[in-house]
Parts: structure tokens; C-alpha cells; sequence
């Protein structure tokens, strides 16, 4: 893999056979691919190279057919748990004959669909988003055919097409060059280098592999034409592209479950131990105190072990969890951000490290000139990206008329007229057309008003084009007036070489060694700052011959002399400006932010510190990672945050390092290159704007605008996501375990509360098997989908990122279950004591169903109000009381059920209830409402024992002064 990576390509698609291209000469490429470059395929020859080859399209992931989703879904451990619920409750249905339907099973199982339902419609909706995300890449292509140019679409490319280039095209295909006039390519998407690459066609020396970014005579499919013009021959198509060989990389790398499915199966399997555990205790207690003695005590105490079973498991969870996910991706859609699968969304709240991309995703990804140094001083540019808003100014100030002000109008007319980008407003944005770089000088003037009136009535008559080898360009320019200017840009350290003045003000002075040191000294220190720097000079031509033309001149690099040396811009591509903020937030919630880019070193560590990701320190190189044990490598990934020059292998190994060591990774990427590593990472982010068709397809979010800050949005929307899961898991779990503790309590102690009264040898139970699954259906339903859509109540960005062997029941929790069901239980039993004519109570003269019915009523009650403690683990239950509408529909619904259920007829008739009087009422709501005050008096002292532990903190150490002697 790592040598495919490198290079080591041999074109093989339809039979061909040939070393690498870019070690290869031109000419035998052509020859090897049977093509004459200057007429390109036949018909008969693509269509038998098509079928050799293929569609010029990466292979994609084969989608799971509907009945192997649904299987997934009804293999998880917690619907597992479900289904053996239902077989329970069918059998126990079965054995106590059989009459009219099964509720309890059809109720699971309708739950069961119901969570399938949810979230298969919800993960079909996300493909549909994505599908048409993907759509954003596909790029039509120009090649030369039977002796003429086509433009076709780039998926019918085949391997020996020419392929004709020009500014502003996608390169549809890999391909070796055979022609390249001023031929600059954007490579980020492959490679991480902001800067466009100069292209060529010669040989590359030797025969070893080389990395893309020093192929310089070949072309790789999804990167873009900045500059120029070329011709290419296709050397490989689909999968054989680069491009494709990520994709491959992609197939075989495997996708982990996400914490939250983490958690989940194991609350499932953790649940399942317990149900069992219940069953068998309470059957046997049963057994062993009051015996079993006829076939119906037998089912009687097996259905009222299946009911403590349905009880004590949440079956509300899954639908619960995709509704409460599938609510979240609805809110994360409207800030922008898709999300492919549901658990995606609690994982990224979960992160504890986001392994960010630099070029378009930090920074806007549009060179912007930023300073401007001449010969009489530095001129700041304001503003960042391609929209010209902003000013020239000096120390602040506006740039005032004099001598600065004139040398930096003529560095921008002069950089303005040496150019060939575009600058244009469409649809209220503006775009380029060419390279970035020559477009930072289009924008910077139009911050400078006088120099775009200066430069309107320039005809272009002659040009020398960019090359790497020059590294600079010059164009010729006449004036209305007939004067012609040559106007050249580059290098400053050769542009220097052809200069013999400098301007100062409105006029010119010698060029001395002194001078060019000083200039040097300016362009090392542009440098140091990460700029990239870019010098302009020019010349009035004195030719006779020149004078009065009007159309083309004799024009080509031996006129580049004399020039007059006018100044040198420094430019950056410019930091996100909602980055910084959105950084500084994420640091705040305890999440760590790592730059990983193949950009320079010292530009990378400029952007790092600009946006808060570091305060000091450089970049570790990937030459440097190469060199490094992984012991070594994961030392220094714990201590470093920017990494720079880095290959896709790299990114995987950083973000392996850091699952190594238990952290929650969250990669986001917009190139190609980054595709791995978000497969790799927890939770992989692609950019929806710029990013590849490869890395939205690897990715589990994808974020339409490319923001940063809509990261960060994210990963509140899934810390308040996984809280809410905590919410209602406390609550269901704090009632299920109540009605548990009830009904055990009420067989142990059944003599000691008088639970008495029925027939010589029949069993007494506190709770009838139905009234059990009544309290299941109304209190883990409605109030338990409430809790999940519950607003934040607690500052979830003030605590640090989850770990992974931090679980959303932990022993913390754990042990508020088992205390607030005890004081559900005792309030319960308690409740039918004091209406049982024995017991511990005295005065109670009701009979056995009706102290019953009111110890239901109670355990009702007092379940519903641990919703309002279940909202958060410190805050009182008063704060934003209110603030749920549903939580309290859903409450005054149970509420009214359970009154139903104690009046109406054939309800009673059901659930074994008796009508209850006021003061039943009374002693219910009185009772249940402890369970309230019991929480708030426990909140009240740990927010006590919070602030005095903060206090102690702050606190200076105490003064000492030396005691008096004698």
C-alpha cells in the first residue's frame, strides 16, 4: 500500500503495460498507449478500452439490501433482550390459557418495529442527502478524438485519451503530460499543499518512486487547472488513479461501532444478567415463603416473573434513542451539518480530539495579499478571501499620499496588469477564474481604489509565460496613449537579478548591493512570518519600433532588463475568521484541537498560533514521523498539535495514536488524503463544498457549508444528545428499579405490612402482574421520549470530553438507582400500610385491593415526579421547570390514564383496582412527593460541597508570620 501511495504505478487497465509515467519519456508513453497525440482515440478504440477498462468511475461501497439492515438491527444485544421478552410473555400467555391476545408481547414487539422503522427512514434520508452532496464533484472533460476536440463527461475517459487542459478545468483522469504552456495545478486535494504546482514535461531522473507532490509532469484526477493550458495522455482511469487507490484503501479499512453503540450493547447485556438474576430470586422467594401449590400459583408467579422482567428492562430505549438521534439530526441539518448515521451525531459530542485539515477548512482556501513592503516602508491589506472589502493601511492608519502610497498603487497596477486570473461577482459571491495567487493581486487593488482607475486602458500585446524554471512571467502593455510597459512578477530573489532601479515615490533610484541585501532581508523576514512573498518590477519600453503600434510587439524573456524593482507583497492564505472562536470554544469543553496538513512547516505553525490551536512550538514534519518508532510517535502526538508535510499514512498513524491512548477522535478533511484517516478516526467530517466525492463517501458527517464553527455546534448538539440519553436512562431506570424493590420487599415483608386478606393458601402479591406492566407502559413511554428532547439544563460544554471507559450508566448512577427505587419502594409499601387494617401503621381499616390500588397510585406518582430529578444530577428540579412543554403533556396524560384506570369499570376489572377517596388521593400524592425532596436535599448538598471545594481552590495560602520571641 505504502509503495502505491508513493507512485509506484504501472498503468494496466486494457493490457498496457509500461514503468512509471513520470519516469518515462513522453514519446514512448504515446507509443506504449498506441495514440497519436495530435489526433487522440478513435471510436473503435475507446469503446474496446472501456470494456477493458471500465467506466473512468471509483467503485462504490455496495449498499446493505433493506432485509440485511433490519437484520442488524434486530441482532442487537438490547432488541435481542426484547425478543426473549416476548417469546417469555407469549409462553406465559400460552400457559394460563391462552385467552384473548398477548399485550405484553404484541406491545415489545410493536416497539421493536417501531425503533427499525425509525431507523432505517432515518439513515435512508441521510444517503439521499449525501447522494446529492456527491453529486457536487462529477466534472465533464475535454479530449481530442479522432483528430477533434469533445467535451464529454469525465467518467467516459479511458486509458490513452488525450486530455486538453485550460484554466479552471477538473482533471478528469491520471495522465502524463506532453504538453504544458504555463500549466499550474491545485493539488490540495491530494497532497495538503495550498500553493499550485508547476507542471512540465520532461523526464523525472531516476526510477524510484517519488511523492505526487514532485511528479511534476503528471496530472492526477480531482485536482484543478489554476494556470495555463496542457495536453495529457490518460495513463489510468477509476480505481488505478490515485484517487482510486485511496478508495482501495478505504475498503479495507473497518468500521467500529461508536460509543454510544458501545454503551448500549453493554447496558443490554448488563440488563440481561439482571432480568435473569430477578426472575430466579423472586420465584424462588416466592417459593420458599409462601409455596406453590396448583398450576395457576405456578403461572401466576411466572407471569409476575416475566412482568418484573419486562419491568426492570427499558424496552422504550431503542425507539426512544432513535427518536432522540433522529430529533438531533434534524437540528444538526439545519446548521448545516449531515449526518449519515444516527449514533454519529453522540459520538462527535463525545470527541476529545478533533484532528482538523488547514487548507479550506481552518483557512478560507483564497490566497490574500497581507502586507506590502517598497522601498519606503510596509503597507498593511485588511481584510481576508476573494470579496475585495478592506483597506490599505499603514500602522493602522489609512494610507496616506506621499511616497508609500504612490510605490504601493504602482506594486498593484503593476501586479494587476502581469496577470491572467479572473475576478468576478456572481450570485452575490465572488469567484476567481485562474490562480489563486495572481487573483490576491485583483483583490488587494480593488482595496486601493486609485490603483484600479490606473490601470483601466492597458492593452495586453505580448506576453512571457511562468515556468518553473523562471519562476517569474512578464506581459507587455500599451497605454492609450501608445507608451508600452513591460510588467513582470515573481521570485523576488530572481526578479532581482534582472533589476537595476528601484522606485522611490513617483521617481527612480540606482540599485546597489546594499539595496538588494536590504530587500533580501525583507523577503527572509516575510518569510519567517509564513508568507509567501512575490516581488513586481517593470520598464518603459525606449524601442523605436514600438512606437505607435497598436497590435502585437516582438516581445519574449530578452526584454526582461533594466527593470525597475518597485516592491514585494507577502501573502497567506488567510485563517477562517469564525475559526478562532470556535477553537477557543472547543478548548474550553476539554477538546483538543490538532492541525494535520501537507502544507509548509512554518506556514502551518503561522495558522496554528494565528487561530489559538497552539501558543508556541513548530511543526513535526511527516519526514520527521517517518523516523519515529510508535512509541515515539504516540510520546510526541500527546505533545504536539500541528503537523506538517504529512501523507494520508501519517494521519492514520496520528489519529491511532491517539485512539491508543482511550481518546475519542474526530477527523475532518476536505481532500482525498484525508480519506483514511476518517475512516479511521471515531467520527469522520467532510467538508460538503470542498471536499472529494472519496471523502464524503468515508465520512459519517458532512458539513455543507465547511464551516469549523458548525463543529463545534455539533459537538454541543451531541454532548446535550448524550445527556438527554443519561436523562432518561435515569429515569426509567430509577422507576423500573422502584417497581422491582416493591414487589421484592412486598413478599419478603409481607406479614410485617399486613398484606393479608386473601384466600387460605393463595398467594399475596403487592402488585398484580398487569398493574406492573401498566406502570412499564404509562411511565417508560411518553415521559421517558420527553426527557430525550429535553433542553439543556446543565453547561454541557463546561465539562471535559467522555472517556471511553466512562459509561452512560456508571457506578455513580448505578448507585442513585438502586437509592432513589428503595425510596420509591418504601414510600409504596408504606402507602399500603397505613390503609391495611395491620402492619407497622396503625388505623388503616381498607381492605386488600383498595391499600393496593393506592400503593399503584403511588408508585405511579412518584415515578412520574423523578422525571423533573431525573433532568439533571445537580441542578434543583426548579430550574426551568418549565422550559419542557412535552415533558409536562406527556406527565398530565399519565396522570389522567391513572386516574382512568382506578374509575372506569372495565379498567378496574383489568387491573385489580378499587376506587380511592380524597384522602386516598391525598396520602398517594403526599407520599410520592417525597421522593422529590429526598433528591432536592441531596442536590442542595452536593452544590454546597461543590462551591466550598471551588472556594478552597481560590483560596491564597494563608499568611505566616514568625511568633515573638520570649
Amino acid at each position: 500500500m505504502a509503495a502505491r501511495m508513493t507512485g509506484a504505478v504501472s498503468p494496466t487497465q486494457g493490457g498496457f503495460e509500461l514503468p512509471e509515467p513520470s519516469h518515462t519519456d513522453a514519446d514512448a508513453v504515446a507509443r506504449a498507449f498506441v495514440v497519436d497525440p495530435d489526433v487522440g482515440l478513435s471510436e473503435e478504440q475507446v469503446i474496446l478500452r472501456r470494456e477493458a477498462a471500465g467506466t473512468n468511475e471509483l467503485r462504490r461501497a455496495r449498499k446493505q439490501s433493506i432485509w440485511r439492515r433490519v437484520g442488524l438491527l434486530l441482532t442487537e444485544p438490547l432488541t435481542l433482550l426484547l425478543l426473549a421478552a416476548v417469546a417469555v410473555s407469549a409462553v406465559a400467555w400460552a400457559l394460563e390459557g391462552a385467552h384473548g391476545a398477548p399485550i405484553d408481547a404484541i406491545v415489545i414487539l410493536a416497539i421493536i418495529i417501531l425503533n427499525a422503522v425509525l431507523s432505517l427512514v432515518q439513515e435512508s434520508r441521510a444517503e439521499k442527502a449525501v447522494e446529492a452532496l456527491s453529486a457536487m464533484t462529477r466534472s465533464r472533460s475535454t479530449v481530442l478524438r479522432g483528430g477533434a476536440q469533445v467535451g464529454l463527461p469525465s467518467a467516459d475517459l479511458v486509458p490513452g485519451d488525450i486530455l486538453l487542459l485550460a484554466e479552471g478545468d477538473q482533471v478528469g483522469a491520471d495522465g502524463r503530460l506532453i504538453r504544458a504552456n504555463g500549466l499550474q495545478l491545485a493539488e490540495a486535494s491530494l497532497t495538503g499543499e495550498s500553493v499550485a504546482v508547476d507542471k512540465q514535461t520532461g523526464t523525472l531522473p531516476g526510477d524510484a518512486p517519488l511523492p505526487l507532490g514532485e511528479r511534476s509532469n503528471m496530472v492526477f484526477k480531482g485536482t484543478a487547472v489554476t494556470r495555463g493550458t496542457g495536453r495529457a495522455i490518460v495513463t489510468a482511469t477509476g480505481m488505478s488513479t490515485e484517487m482510486g487507490a485511496i478508495a482501495t484503501m478505504l475498503e479495507h479499512a473497518g468500521t467500529d461501532t461508536t460509543p454510544l453503540q458501545q454503551e448500549v450493547n453493554r447496558l443490554g447485556r448488563t440488563l440481561g444478567r439482571i432480568v435473569v438474576a430477578i426472575a430466579v430470586v423472586v420465584v424462588l422467594t416466592i417459593s420458599l415463603l409462601q409455596g406453590i401449590s396448583t398450576p395457576s400459583e405456578f403461572v401466576a408467579v411466572l407471569l409476575l416473573g416475566v412482568s418484573l422482567a419486562v419491568a426492570a428492562v427499558p424496552e422504550g430505549l431503542p425507539a426512544v434513542l432513535s427518536v432522540v438521534l433522529a430529533l438531533g439530526v434534524q437540528r444538526m441539518a439545519k446548521r448545516n451539518a449531515v449526518v449519515k448515521k444516527l449514533s454519529s451525531v453522540e459520538t462527535l459530542g463525545s470527541a476529545s480530539v478533533i484532528c482538523t485539515d488547514k487548507t479550506g477548512t481552518l483557512t478560507t482556501n483564497q490566497m490574500t495579499i497581507e502586507r506590502i513592503v517598497t522601498a519606503s516602508g510596509t503597507a498593511e491589506v485588511t481584510g481576508i478571501g476573494y470579496e475585495p472589502i478592506g483597506r490599505v493601511t499603514q500602522g493602522g492608519a489609512d494610507l496616506r499620499p506621499g511616497a508609500l502610497a504612490q510605490e504601493v498603487s504602482e506594486v498593484l497596477l503593476v501586479g494587476s496588469l502581469a496577470n491572467d486570473a479572473q475576478l468576478a461577482e456572481r450570485d452575490g459571491a465572488w469567484q476567481i477564474v485562474g490562480d489563486p495567487t495572481e487573483a490576491a493581486f485583483l483583490v488587494a487593488a480593488r482595496k486601493l481604489p486609485a490603483a484600479v482607475q490606473r490601470s483601466e486602458g492597458y492593452v495586453r500585446v505580448g506576453e512571457v509565460p511562468f515556468t518553473s524554471e523562471r519562476k517569474m512571467m512578464s506581459v507587455a502593455v500599451r497605454a492609450e496613449d501608445g507608451a508600452l510597459t513591460i510588467c513582470t512578477k515573481g521570485a523576488p530573489d530572481v526578479l532581482l537579478g534582472h533589476c537595476t532601479r528601484v522606485q522611490v515615490g513617483e521617481g527612480t533610484v540606482p540599485l546597489d548591493d546594499a539595496g538588494r541585501a536590504g530587500i533580501l532581508a525583507e523577503v527572509d523576514a516575510l518569510s519567517a512570518a509564513a508568507l509567501r512573498t512575490l516581488g513586481v518590477a517593470y520598464r518603459r519600453s525606449a524601442r523605436a519600433e514600438d512606437s505607435g503600434s497598436t497590435g502585437a510587439v516582438p516581445f519574449d524573456d530578452a526584454d526582461e532588463h533594466d527593470l525597475v524593482y518597485v516592491g514585494m507583497v507577502g501573502m497567506i492564505d488567510p485563517p477562517r475568521p469564525e475559526a478562532r472562536p470556535a477553537i477557543a470554544e472547543a478548548h474550553a469543553a476539554g477538546i483538543r484541537v490538532i492541525m494535520i496538513t501537507g502544507d509548509h512547516p512554518a506556514t502551518a505553525a503561522r495558522i496554528a498560533a494565528d487561530l489559538g490551536v497552539v501558543t508556541d512550538g513548530g511543526a513535526v514534519s511527516g519526514a520527521s514521523l517517518d523516523a519515529m518508532d510508535e512509541e515515539r510517535l504516540r510520546d510526541t502526538v500527546r505533545r504536539t498539535s500541528v503537523f506538517a508535510r504529512v501523507a494520508p499514512e501519517h494521519k492514520l498513524r496520528i489519529v491511532d495514536a491517539l485512539q491508543a491512548d482511550g481518546l475519542i477522535v474526530a477527523m475532518t478533511g476536505d481532500g482525498v488524503n484525508d480519506a483514511p484517516a476518517l475512516t479511521s478516526a471515531d467520527i469522520g467530517i467532510a467538508m460538503g463544498i470542498t471536499g472529494t466525492e472519496v471523502t464524503k463517501e468515508a465520512a459519517d458527517m458532512i458539513l455543507a457549508d465547511d464551516d469549523f464553527a458548525t463543529i463545534v455546534h455539533a459537538v454541543r448538539e451531541g454532548r446535550v444528545i448524550f445527556d438527554n440519553i443519561r436523562k432518561f436512562l435515569r429515569y426509567l431506570l430509577y422507576s423500573n428499579m422502584g417497581e422491582v424493590l416493591t414487589v421484592f420487599f412486598g413478599i419478603v415483608l409481607a406479614g410485617v405490612l399486613g398484606l393479608t386478606g386473601a384466600a387460605d393458601g393463595e398467594i399475596v402479591l403487592p402488585l398484580l402482574a398487569t398493574q406492573i406492566l401498566w406502570i412499564n407502559l404509562v411511565t417508560d413511554s411518553g415521559p421517558a421520549l420527553a426527557m430525550g428532547v429535553d433542553p439543556e439544563i446543565d453547561d454541557v460544554m463546561a465539562r471535559r470530553p467522555r472517556l471511553l471507559t466512562d459509561h452512560a450508566v456508571d457506578a455513580g448512577m448505578w448507585a442513585g438507582i438502586v437509592v432513589t427505587g428503595l425510596v420509591i419502594a418504601l414510600v409504596t409499601l408504606a402507602t399500603m400500610d397505613v390503609f391495611l387494617p395491620a402492619g407497622l401503621i396503625p388505623g388503616g381499616a381498607d381492605d386488600l385491593d383498595t391499600a393496593r390500588t393506592a400503593g399503584f397510585t403511588t408508585l405511579v406518582l412518584a415515578a412520574l415526579i423523578t422525571a423533573f430529578n431525573a433532568r439533571s444530577t445537580t441542578a434543583s428540579a426548579a430550574r426551568g421547570l418549565f422550559s419542557n412543554p412535552l415533558l409536562w403533556g406527556t406527565i398530565l396524560l399519565a396522570v389522567a390514564l391513572q386516574i382512568a384506570v382506578v374509575y372506569l369499570p372495565p379498567l378496574q376489572t383489568a387491573f385489580g383496582t378499587s376506587p380511592l377517596r380524597g384522602d386516598h388521593w391525598a396520602v398517594c400524592v403526599g407520599m410520592a412527593s417525597v421522593v422529590l425532596w429526598v433528591e432536592e436535599v441531596r442536590k442542595a448538598w452536593v452544590r454546597g460541597a461543590h462551591r466550598r471545594r471551588a472556594r478552597d481552590v481560590a483560596a491564597p495560602a494563608p499568611h505566616r508570620t514568625k511568633a515573638p520571641i520570649g
